[in-house]
């Protein structure tokens, strides 16, 4: 894989770094030097640097050829300042990377009240949050045609893990929606190694959903969740009572249904989930 910048240092990553482990310098960009001691002991070099501070992201020109982009959007405005100067800064140089690796997200893909979708229908993000990422993904695409660089997107729904389950929800017993939306989702394990097989499989400009074998209702994902943590289950209210009590980020992911299909990246990317679903995560 030669040499490999990973931006936004966080679980997938952690993930990831063992995935790499004897493929080539991989390095990890970090906004505090506290973090530097974990991402050595992982086998990284870590960098100093902050997308908010494009001044700051100097060292990455020409530093690698291969680029995993795991940084969100910053939280306001309509479009991703964060990619704009990270790609800006990739860029200036001489020496450009070969492939870019994006984890986006379904979100750009708004509400289809349940139907199914791939990578061929259009997005229509209902959430500006949902809107950052479309523009991520347009600058990326703009990219990779301006400079030959191969850019794949991955597009990842409710990421979960060992330490990554919403309980906190259930312990309070906050509502859950009547409507019972889809909903969709990925262990961060199959998100990682999905990174990694983009980078050697991924075609160039290609969108790939990154979700598991079953989708499930709201209702269904908590009750598992419940029944294997032993947990009561939250009651069940209209989405207009929630819209009084919950804030409007939690509310939103509960107004947006779909299921989503994967066949694009099991078959391209030759991929068989370790969790094709949260039920046998549990068991």
């Amino acid at each position: 894989m030669n040499s490999c910048l990973i931006i936004g240092a966080g679980n997938v990553a952690r993930r990831i770094l063992p995935l790499l482990k004897g493929l080539g310098p991989v390095f990890t960009l970090c906004r505090r030097t506290e973090a530097f001691p974990q991402w050595r002991t992982l086998g990284a070099v870590p960098l100093l640097g902050d997308l908010d501070h494009p001044h700051t992201l100097q060292r990455l020109t020409g530093l690698a050829h291969t680029i995993l982009h795991f940084a969100p959007p910053g939280s306001t405005g309509r479009d991703d300042a964060r990619t704009r100067h990270l790609l800006a800064a990739l860029g200036r140089g001489t020496s450009l990377p070969q492939r870019l690796v994006y984890i986006s997200t379904t979100g750009v893909y708004g509400s289809s009240a349940g139907a199914w979708l791939d990578e061929t229908s259009p997005v229509h993000p209902h959430t500006t949050r949902a809107r950052r990422r479309v523009d991520a993904e347009t600058q990326l695409r703009a990219f990779g045609r301006r400079t030959g660089c191969r850019v794949i997107i991955l597009r990842a729904p409710g990421i979960y893990g060992e330490r990554r389950l919403p309980l906190e929800r259930l312990q309070k017993g906050i509502p859950l929606p009547l409507e019972n939306p889809w909903t969709n989702h990925i262990h961060e394990l199959d998100l990682a190694r999905s990174v990694v097989a983009a980078c050697t499989l991924g075609k160039s400009q290609r969108v790939y959903n990154v979700v598991d074998d079953q989708p499930l209702t709201v209702g269904d994902f908590y009750r598992c969740l419940a029944q294997h943590h032993h947990l009561p289950l939250p009651t069940f209210l209209p989405l207009s009572e929630l819209e009084k009590t919950l804030d409007p980020f939690n509310l939103s992911f509960l107004k947006e249904s779909r299921r989503i299909h994967n066949q694009r990246i099991k078959q391209e990317l030759r991929l068989d989930w370790r969790y094709p679903s949260v039920r046998s995560f549990l068991k």
